[in-house]
Order: structure tokens, then sequence, then C-alpha cells
């Protein structure tokens, strides 16, 4: 695990691997809304004068869980300091009621999202390698944009509530007292990815969680740790059919990439 977070800090790359569908995946391609983004229309970015907004930024983007946690109950249950009390050190994730997994759709995502940053410019880095490790801690995790002084980081994720439940959403952090530094930048960040979200894919802001597709809390070591502007996005509820619908279908996904590469555009400039 420490050799594979170890590749990522070196290059500022995404580390190699695979899992869920190509970008393309053979579905068709969802229509966007009216403003949305698409592949095609931020090529070249330097005409819409969006190069400068990420060129030389270094951004991390971290996909939540592994495919290998939950062989390995041990090592992820063991506890960690998150700053205002402990933790387990990770979790196995959720997943869709027809087997689609948390993992598998935020490595996904991640990788999408960090092709179109670095086609404009910027520096990324994955806080994993593949999708088949275990981990690394949430604090880990956290320690990665600490240590690169990231400029913005953003943990993927998507949620398993009540089936009822629908929506995305944006958490925030709240001062722990050694985060206190990162939480204004942080809360800005938050508000340019759920705009940028909510327009480009349509996606409602959840009803169960939340106001107007935002939460803050202190319970998460990956926000509380960190000292760079950070936000978790729960991308949608997996345990909802028609969120799941979207969440499985690689044109959405690759839809959610291009909304969050605006949201970090908007946040950055």
């Amino acid at each position: 695990m420490a050799a594979g977070i170890a590749l990522c800090l070196g290059a500022l790359t995404a580390c190699g691997g695979s899992s869920g569908t190509s970008a393309g995946g053979g579905e068709t391609a969802i229509p966007p809304r009216a403003g949305a983004p698409t592949a095609g229309d931020k090529t070249p970015a330097a005409a819409k004068g969006d190069a400068s907004a990420l060129d030389g930024k270094v951004i991390v983007i971290d996909p939540g869980h592994n495919g290998g946690n939950a062989g390995h109950p041990d090592e992820i249950n063991k506890q960690v300091k998150i700053g205002n009390g402990s933790k387990a050190c990770d979790t196995t994730g959720t997943e869709s009621n027809d087997g689609y997994p948390e993992h598998a759709f935020t490595w996904d995502v991640s990788k999408r999202l960090a092709k179109l940053l670095r086609a404009e410019g910027a520096k990324v880095a994955l806080t994993r390698k593949d999708d088949k490790g275990v981990g690394p801690c949430i604090t880990e995790r956290a320690g990665i944009g600490n240590k690169l002084k990231a400029d913005a980081a953003v943990s993927i994720h998507a949620d398993g509530a009540r089936a009822s439940g629908h929506g995305f959403h944006i958490i925030e952090p709240i001062s722990v007292g050694r985060n206190a530094a990162m939480v204004p930048g942080s809360h800005k960040l938050g508000k340019a990815l759920r705009d940028a979200y909510h327009q480009g894919t349509g996606m409602a802001y959840s009803n169960y969680l939340g106001e107007e597709g935002r939460d803050r809390r202190d319970d998460l070591g990956g926000l509380n740790m960190s000292n760079v502007p950070k936000v978790f996005i729960e991308c949608g509820n997996m345990r909802n059919k028609n969120d799941a619908a979207k969440l499985s279908s690689a044109s959405f996904r690759q839809r959610i990439a291009e909304s969050l590469a605006v949201g970090f555009r908007t946040y950055l400039k």
C-alpha cells in the first residue's frame, strides 16, 4: 500500500489500473442540459480562456474506498486519529441493488476527471493506484493532499442511504481546530462543485441530507486532517433505483467528470 501511495505522489499522475467501463463504453451519450459542458466544447481550452484557470494547479482526487477492502477487515477496521476522535482506517463502501460497487464507481469517475483536468494543464494525483488494493487509510488520503500542497482536493463517493432518498450532496468541513485555515476555501470549493454538478448532470439536490446540496460535518478524517481546501461529493444514492441507473451508466459518469472539471475551473480561476 505504501509503495502505491509513493507512485501516486512521485509524478503527480494517475496511478495505473482500471475498473468499470472506459469512456465511450459503447453507450449512447446522454444529451447534456442547456449550458452543460461536453467533451467537445472544451477543446481547445485556451480558446475559451480556461487554460489559465487550471494550468499548473495541483489537484488531488480521492476515489473513495478500494476494491480489496472487503477482504482485509483487520487492516481497514484499525482505528486512526481524525483530529477530534478516532475512526476506522477505511470502509468497504456501498453498492447498488444489482451489485455495482461504489469503489468501482469512484475509481472510474476519478480517472475520467483526472484526464480532463490534465488536458487543461493541471497536475493531478490520485490517492490510490488501482481498484484492487486496500486502503489507504482516510488520514493517509488527506496526507497526500497536504504533502503536495494541493490547490484543491475532492473525495469522490456515492451514498448508500434508504431507497427513497435521492440526489447528490457536497460535504464540507467544520473546523475541528487543526483544519481551521482550510475551511473557508473548502466552502468556496464546495459551492463551485455543487453548482457545476447540479447544472451539468441535472441531478437533484439530496432530499435526505444537507440543504440545497450542501452538508457540513466534523466527523470525516479526510476533511479533519486536510490542510488544503477539500470536500467530499456523494454523487447520488446507489440504493435509489433511478440514481443507481445513472451512476451505473458510463456516459453519465463522463458527464459527472465533465461537470466536476467545470467546478474546479470556476474555483481556481
